[in-house]
């Protein structure tokens, strides 16, 4: 398998001179995602956890449903510069055949796509909506995710720059955490965790990332039906309605004992 992290050559500024050493980086490679020897996307990731990325990126895309639709999941022979196989294609064969030249990936961000028509995409195609009653949670657990969360971020600590994802349960237990240089990979590695152990609809567990919530991430946790979305950082004016619009609780800047609730709030006691 590839690795997760590379060493470069660096120069240390700093009061007391000039120090040249490595440091450690993350490592960004292409996964080309391929499904029944045709390409579907690239996305740029941190290798690792690939099967469940590509199970919760097609979960998240509404290719999927469960893991019983993806017969198989190899890597595809290619050589990096050393001859070695690079393991960045993956090739899936599904249970249905998907017509991919007509598909429409799930609006982003970035799309260009007024927020109206974002928002009616997600609602529209979810299969799994979120229940109004179901889980509460408790402040007080909710609190202390973030921090074993970032106990759990091994490669963060080797170089400082990769984002992590949490699955939870609502007494505060940990079920699946997964790191990626791209926030939306990381959250795609969680929720692909979840679809291969039957998890989905997750109407009981709470997603905890180390970012900020933009729509992208708000998108993945309806499509998934997870209840509660908790982010270090600040939400995106899109991520708190598309969370409105789809009964989600979105809770931003949850920093120790201090938190934002932009929706939901019913769920937290």
């Amino acid at each position: 398998m590839s690795r997760v992290t590379a060493r470069r050559k660096t120069t240390r500024l700093s009061p007391a001179g000039r120090i040249q050493r490595p440091d450690t980086l993350a490592v960004e490679e292409p996964l080309e995602i391929r499904v029944d020897g045709r390409s579907l996307t690239v996305t740029m990731r941190t290798p690792g956890n690939d099967i469940d990325l590509v199970h919760g990126f097609l979960f998240g895309e509404d290719i999927i449903g469960s893991v019983a639709d993806i017969v198989t999941a190899r890597y595809c022979a290619g050589a990096d510069s050393e001859g070695r196989n690079s393991y960045n294609v993956l090739d899936l064969r599904l249970r249905e055949q998907v017509p991919l030249h007509t598909r429409n990936f799930l609006t982003t961000g970035s799309c260009g796509l007024c927020g109206k028509t974002a928002l009616d995409e997600v609602r529209t195609r979810t299969r799994y909506p979120i229940p109004h009653d179901g889980i509460t949670l408790s402040t007080d657990v909710l609190a202390g995710l973030p921090a074993q969360l970032r106990i759990g971020q091994k490669l963060f600590d080797a170089t400082g720059g990769l984002h992590a994802a949490g699955l939870f349960t609502t007494d505060g237990t940990l079920l699946a955490l997964r790191e990626d240089i791209g926030r939306h990979n990381a959250v795609d590695k969680v929720i692909g965790w979840a679809v291969r152990e039957n998890r989905v609809p997750a109407h009981d567990l709470v997603l905890v990332v180390s970012s900020r919530a933009s729509f992208e991430l708000a998108q993945k946790a309806v499509m998934a039906g997870i209840p509660v979305l908790a982010a270090v950082s600040a939400p995106s004016s899109l991520a708190v309605d598309l969370a409105a619009e789809s009964n989600l609780t979105l809770v931003g800047f949850l920093r120790g004992e201090t938190m934002n609730i932009y929706t939901g709030e019913h769920r937290l006691s």
